[in-house]
């Protein structure tokens, strides 16, 4: 039976219902697993003794007619980044090669919970810090559609396993588009959060074991169906432990039944940051299949809304995000960068991880701004559409580092780290942004498109979405060649 085509929430049910067993769908995905992966390098560590233990107990269960949960019995794996306890949790970085992690991440946890058995870790950049996934550590995960082609970052390792059907279910994390652009150039459903709708403890980094909270991450569902992935994002939701005594989480549900009834704006490109005309086109023809149904669209963009000054807020911002994981001796290097005039992302970058506590509130502030800028656009438009990103899966590019790269964008040599440009412009903002399949172009590679709402707007993304998936892919998402 080919269990990879089916979804992971359906599964269990099989399951449940005793109508194949757990092992069996375990054994399924490790086939696969061994024969694809070797061309992927997308699971990067295995517990395959561990999982059958575990699959070999959920099939009891199901014979004694208990139920494990909504994910009883399901293997799935989980980006390396998230801790879990027992296993290697490095972040692609040699300073943590030997780290077994002694906790298990929240979101894992509640997978855990609901029935579900991981059996394998996906690939990531270093530190979750690049827009490609590979590392001294794991090395180079491929694209499925085009080995040549990265698969993006940081998530990488984990799109490119569903996209193979090499899991049924993954769990990612974005602060840069690391759940949007992976989903974007391997043809699947990703979803970022709402911020603060999902907690992050247990993810590297931070450092591994840490409490506290960072600014602007998220943690968020990675699919081939949207059932799946609304049905993850039920699972994840809800508050960490020191707030679960006083709060609980319930999404509103969509207000509107169908896609004629939703204001959709649109915002396509901008001669800031110029998107390829490959994707341009894609988002065209996407806009074009909306009026065919009936939906209004309007070119708009939040009154006041810079592209140019939002990405400027958002990278200053991540800088201090990254900025207290950077030794002393960087540091010092860094500081006549960010004492200069320098415009370059180098520079940009130096004075977001240096700044002071009283510049970041002065930011925090400007973004508060610009939130309310944002809420303003939602009381006249549902959803806005927009690139997830500049351009298409592209070749793997690790000579140098990533500030100093460019990408060819309509012939012309851009910054590489635009790539995170119309990510950033839901990421800045802590607004949800759903990443999903719209088509492909000639050269097999697939096209997506990126739709941000207003906070806790994630079941109206999904119900837009599965409104649209009849129209673009009647029989389901394709499989690349890679994954016969």
């Amino acid at each position: 039976m080919d269990f990879h085509k089916l979804s992971a929430f359906q599964l269990a049910k099989g399951i449940k219902a005793r109508e194949y067993t757990a092992e069996a769908v375990l054994n399924h995905f490790l086939e696969r697993t061994h024969r694809i992966n070797p061309a992927l390098n997308a699971i990067v560590v295995l517990k395959e003794d561990q999982a059958r233990e575990q699959a070999r107990a959920a099939d009891l269960a199901a014979e004694q007619g208990k139920d494990l949960g909504p994910l009883h019995g399901v293997p799935m794996t989980i980006k390396e980044t998230f801790e879990i306890e027992g296993w290697p949790t490095t972040a692609g970085h040699k300073g943590y090669r030997d780290n077994i992690s002694t906790l298990t991440a929240v979101t894992v946890q509640r997978l855990i919970d609901a029935g579900a058995i991981i059996f394998g870790k996906t690939n990531v950049p270093e530190f979750a810090g690049d827009l490609q996934s590979y590392n001294d550590i794991y090395g180079t995960t491929n694209n499925p559609w085009n080995t040549a082609l990265t698969p993006g970052g940081s998530s990488g390792g984990a799109a490119a396993a569903l996209a193979a059907g090499l899991t049924p279910l993954e769990l990612g994390s974005d602060i840069g588009g690391s759940i949007r652009t992976p989903a974007a150039f391997c043809g699947i459903f990703g979803l970022k959060t709402t911020y603060g709708l999902v907690p992050m403890r247990g993810h590297v980094p931070g450092p591994s074991g840490a409490l506290g909270k960072r600014d602007m991450g998220v943690t968020g569902p990675l699919a081939r169906h949207l059932d799946d992935l609304e049905a993850e994002l039920d699972l994840l939701a809800g508050p960490d432990r020191d707030m679960a005594p006083a709060w609980k989480v319930e999404l509103p549900a969509p207000t509107k039944k169908s896609l004629s009834d939703y204001r959709f704006a649109s915002w396509l490109n901008d001669d800031w940051a110029p998107v390829d005309n490959e994707v341009l086109n894609a988002l065209v023809e996407f806009c074009e299949t909306l009026k065919r149904q009936g939906a209004e669209i309007e070119d708009a963009q939040p009154e006041g809304l810079n592209l140019e000054k939002s990405h400027r807020l958002y990278y200053h911002l991540l800088g201090g995000v990254m900025g207290p994981g950077i030794p002393e001796f960087m540091r010092e290097k860094m500081k006549p960068l960010a004492a200069g005039d320098g415009d370059d992302y180098r520079s940009r970058f130096a004075r977001g991880a240096l700044q002071s506590h009283a510049e970041w509130l002065n930011k925090d502030e400007e973004r508060a701004q610009l939130q309310q800028r944002w809420a303003e656009l939602f009381e006249r438009y549902d959803v806005l559409i927009c690139p997830v990103t500049n351009t298409l899966p592209f070749p793997h590019s690790q000579d140098i580092s990533s500030i100093d790269r460019t990408l060819a964008i309509n012939g012309k040599a851009e910054p590489y780290l635009d790539v995170t440009v119309w990510a950033g412009v839901a990421g800045v903002a802590g607004l949800p942004a759903i990443s999903f399949p719209v088509g492909f172009g000639e050269d097999g590679l697939p096209r997506a498109v990126q739709i941000i709402g207003p906070a806790w707007s994630e079941k109206t993304l999904i119900h837009i979405a599965r409104q649209l998936q009849p129209s673009l892919f009647p029989d389901g998402l394709p499989w690349p060649p890679s994954a016969t």
